[in-house]
């Protein structure tokens, strides 16, 4: 996700977490952007790290159970 040996910006940071959060290509998830003021770059990293991890242990049962609880519109 990161180019090159640039740091990322915190809005750059954010979009990667909430691809991250998105977990189906069809969903997008969105964070308000103002929580940027309170979170610094390291709790940013943090996170995306973090979700990465965990991203890595979802099964296809985890998947299904976790659509059941998704609101519909």
């Amino acid at each position: 996700m990161q180019t090159e040996n640039r740091t990322l910006t915190k809005e750059e940071l954010l979009k990667e977490i909430e691809a991250l959060l998105s977990y189906k290509p069809t969903d997008t998830t969105t964070i308000n952007p103002n929580y940027l003021d309170y979170l610094e770059i390291e709790d940013l990293k943090s996170i995306k790290e973090n979700l990465i991890k965990s991203i890595g242990k979802l099964k296809e049962e985890d998947i299904e159970w976790l659509e059941q609880f998704k609101k519909y519109d």
